[in-house]
């Protein structure tokens, strides 16, 4: 866990969520799945003219009306409580009436007409021997608002079939122009400017579009579980705000630099100056960007004024990019560390080396591992000193706070080239993991210095110190932090693993195959123009699968 005395901004407790519901009224329309929006008041103190799907906040009548309700055996009260405050809110707000009577039929007109909106709820149906149909709404997501905002909701978000012969109608005080959309068009009509909706509903709509008819959606939703959960985190894009949910590649970042909410960091791209994600951590991004290096190359700077820093990754022999490096540090680097030999990100160490015995101070000397046998001729290198599997690196310092310390393990990980390190810095529960984990897309394996085996044994040691040192966060080579360490890992082994069947697969259906045909089918998900890039990974798992059949090992 990263030390509160490195964090940039103070801890502030953020504002407890209320319970709320809301549901997603679904019908099939001529041209596919339609939902059912109104727009907010603009006097709301909540998404002030929004667009949204009618709900509100949880009384304590609706957890004591269970016994108004039909439920499934599988519903648990939690979930009864949010379906009837969802029932309720849509009665109150538009007039639906989810509700049965005792032979099936739908509550109608005559019905929706006897029962006032603003008396209690269900004992009213219960008047009318209305039975309400919990039965039928079934959880689709789980929202919690922004840590930023100052009120905040916990939020199913449940869908339900529209019930047939009713007419929804606003109640003209807290919901207006109640309208058939599909999820398409909604967002469609957002991006125009014309269809003003929050972040959750947007989200939630991107997901529902791809469902064609209101029977997939409550069958996707039927184990009971919400398809996903989001505590979304905002940064700046651009200067404006700008929402990111958990699987989306700023996310971790977010939580890195502002784990309170706080929306004061900067997400855009860019070379001219130092990014400053600790205080004891920096990162400046060399301007190489491109396929192979997304945005370009992340250099990093461990330390603070009292220790001096360790330099990871200088990058390529970009001068202005080094000036920048030696400038944010003060002239005070300790240490250069390369994680690995490949050009974008070893070349830089020693003219960065040079830069730093300007006013006489003593060159800091470079570390790594010297490039293999097997190495690309643009990547060899050799360092000052060759780095040794779990050596720590270490720099102590006295602050205003007293004697501060900034530990680095250097953990062999060989896989993308055969020289690759990572490093984990201890008090923090930092990884650095140069190209060995990347954010946004899986790292090339490249035989004969890639080996697919080495990376994926690799991955599996990782994820055995993350466990053991509390690590959080992944400090990549390319792109922004990755926060849920343990779960990045896992995802990463399982994708490669899948897409290691698909590999097998192809080579089965083709036994006198090439490799590109292979590749054709083994990455058929991926733009054929990356396929040539994709046929070095392929290559890595076929040596994989090959070293793993009888009689080779």
């Amino acid at each position: 866990m990263t030390r509160p005395s490195q964090l940039l901004h103070p801890p502030r407790p953020a504002v407890t969520p209320l319970p709320a519901a809301t549901v997603l009224l679904l019908r099939d329309g001529t041209q596919g799945l339609e939902v059912l929006m109104t727009r907010r008041s603009t006097k709301a103190s909540f998404a002030p003219g929004a667009y949204v799907f009618p709900g509100g906040g949880i009384d304590a009548l609706d957890a004591q009306s269970h016994g108004a309700c039909a439920r499934r055996a599988t519903q648990g009260d939690e979930q009864l409580t949010q379906a009837i405050a969802a029932i309720r809110e849509s009665f109150e707000e538009l007039g639906v009436l989810l509700a049965r009577h005792p032979d099936g039929r739908w509550a109608g007109n005559d019905d929706i007409a006897a029962l006032d909106r603003h008396a209690p709820f269900a004992a009213q149906c219960q008047a009318r021997g209305l039975q309400l149909a919990a039965d039928g709404v079934f959880t689709l997501a789980r929202w919690i608002t922004d840590r930023d905002l100052p009120k905040r909701f916990d939020v199913p978000f449940l869908v339900a079939r529209m019930p047939e012969g009713q007419t929804p109608v606003a109640d003209e005080a807290e919901q207006f122009e109640p309208q058939w959309v599909r999820p398409q068009e909604a967002l469609d009509r957002h991006a125009a400017g014309g269809f003003f909706m929050i972040f959750p509903t947007i989200r939630t709509l991107e997901r529902l579009a791809k469902f064609a008819r209101v029977d997939e959606v409550l069958a996707a939703c039927a184990s009971e579980a919400p398809l996903w959960t989001s505590c979304p985190r905002a940064g700046l894009l651009a200067g404006k705000e700008a929402r990111y949910m958990e699987d989306e590649m700023p996310f971790g970042e977010l939580a890195l630099v502002c784990p309170d909410g706080q929306i004061a960091h900067a997400l855009d791209w860019q070379s001219e100056r130092p990014v400053q994600l600790l205080k004891n951590l920096q990162r400046l991004t060399a301007p190489n960007p491109g396929v192979m290096t997304g945005p370009g190359t992340n250099s990093y700077l461990v330390g603070d004024p009292a220790t001096g820093y360790i330099a990871i990754d200088p990058g390529p022999a970009d001068a202005e990019h080094l000036e920048r490096l030696w400038r944010a540090a003060g002239g005070d680097i300790r240490w250069i560390v390369c994680t690995h030999s490949h050009p974008d990100h070893s070349p830089g160490a020693a003219p960065l080396q040079q830069l730093c015995t300007r006013a006489g101070r003593a060159a800091p000397p470079i570390l790594g591992l010297p490039s293999a046998p097997t190495a690309r001729a643009d990547s060899a290198f050799t360092p000052d000193r060759a780095l040794l599997n779990d050596e720590l690196l270490t720099l102590t310092g006295k602050g205003l706070e007293g004697e501060i310390t900034h530990t680095l393990q250097v953990v062999h990980t060989p896989g993308h080239a055969a020289n690759h390190v990572c490093l984990l810095l201890q008090e923090d529960g930092l990884l650095f993991s140069g190209d060995h984990i990347l954010n946004g897309s899986t790292t090339i394996i490249n035989p004969p210095d890639g080996n697919m085996a080495d990376y994926i044994d690799a991955l599996d040691r990782l994820d055995q110190l993350c466990d053991q040192h509390g690590v959080d966060f992944i400090l990549p080579a390319h792109g922004h932090v990755l926060g849920a360490a343990r779960d990045a890992i896992a995802q990463l082994k399982a994708h490669r693993l899948a897409r290691e069947a698909k590999v097998l697969a192809a080579m089965q259906a083709l036994p006198e195959g090439t490799v590109e045909q292979w590749v054709e089918q083994a990455y058929a998900d991926v733009p054929p123009r990356m396929w040539p890039l994709a046929q070095r990974s392929l290559i890595a798992h076929v040596e994989r699968i090959r070293a793993q059949q009888p009689g080779n090992n």
